[in-house]
């Protein structure tokens, strides 16, 4: 078990070196961000002078190892914007998008796996069919159209809910969160229902894809035959028999809703890593699109790795085949 998770987290790292050496060519090759900083009434001597200062001078390669040697240190460069710490003006930002993804993941789960379980159970019941229907409108609907729609009801007629912001935060482990306040929980429904609305719809079919399969097997028979409540038989059998999709889900779509919540949190004016890096793109700040960037993707490796050792606690083959390598 212990070599698996080493090997586990080697290969983590060697996608994460990868991939931030992609990423960091990829975004130097576009665009020219002098034109965007120097001013146009600035010299020609200026401009090479702000080029030397930002080390674009340098060839990619030498701009990529030196870039490499301060990154193992946690330097990402500095912003050529705000003229600060790249890594410190995303952490900023990063508890405001965590928590509005992890608001959406909760209601996915609390909303999804119920309604799905009830539809695979029943469904040719009139309300499976509403179900199943109202999920493939959560996925056909634009995230953006959604988010619009519910600023007009929910802020602009009705007058119930905030239409953007964060709200009045309060600190917690020296971190400022939405949640602990009531002012902060109003702005936060909104934009939490508008990001989860498609994971819901996801959950919901996958949940019910999955016990439709699961519940004519054997397996299922035989708990019955020992007289096994139908409770006991559905929330230990079944919901343990489906979990495994049902977490990899779960998991990617967490990473999912972190790295693409631009447009969530741009429509309801969130204060969040999103929000930031259209503002970065806008502005050609590359330390900032680059140390985003590689931030996504050691979370989607992070969270692949957490859903590889949640695999083996669920289904027992995977430790043994774990063993056997």
């Amino acid at each position: 078990m212990i070599s698996w998770i080493g090997r586990r987290v080697v290969q983590a790292l060697f996608v994460v070196i990868a991939m931030s050496a992609i990423v960091f060519v990829g975004v130097n090759v576009i665009g020219d961000p002098v034109q965007v900083l120097v001013p146009p009434d600035a010299t020609q001597a200026e401009r090479l002078a702000l080029i030397h200062q930002f080390g674009l001078d340098q060839p990619i390669g030498r701009q990529y190892l030196a870039f490499a040697a301060a990154a193992l240190h946690g330097d990402f460069g500095r912003s050529f914007v705000f003229g600060q710490p790249a890594m410190h003006v995303i952490l900023e930002r990063m508890p405001a998008t965590l928590e509005l993804a992890v608001s959406a993941t909760l209601l996915a789960v609390v909303i999804g796996i119920p309604l799905g379980l009830y539809a695979g159970l029943r469904p040719r019941s009139t309300m499976a069919r509403t179900i199943m229907g109202g999920s493939i409108l959560g996925f056909s609907l634009p995230t953006f159209w959604v988010g619009l729609l519910l600023i007009m009801v929910f802020s602009v007629q009705l007058g119930w809910l905030p239409a953007s912001g964060r709200g009045q935060t309060s600190l917690l482990f020296g971190v400022q969160w939405s949640f602990l306040t009531w002012d902060g929980l109003h702005h936060l429904l909104l934009p939490s229902v508008n990001l989860a609305l498609f994971q819901i719809s996801l959950m919901i079919r996958l949940v019910r894809a999955g016990v439709r399969e699961t519940m004519p097997q054997e397996f299922i028979k035989f708990a019955r035959a020992k007289g096994l409540t139908e409770t006991r038989v559905i929330g230990v059998h079944v919901l343990k028999n489906i979990m495994i999709p049902v977490v990899t889900v779960i998991g990617l779509e967490f990473g999912s809703v972190i790295a693409f919540s631009v447009v969530t949190e741009s429509i309801f004016g969130w204060p969040g890593m999103g929000k930031l890096i259209i503002d970065s793109i806008n502005q050609l700040d590359r330390p900032l699109i680059v140390a985003y960037l590689i931030i996504v993707v050691a979370f989607f490796v992070t969270i692949n790795l957490i859903v590889d050792l949640l695999y083996t606690a669920l289904d027992p083959r995977v430790r043994l085949e774990g063993r056997g390598n």
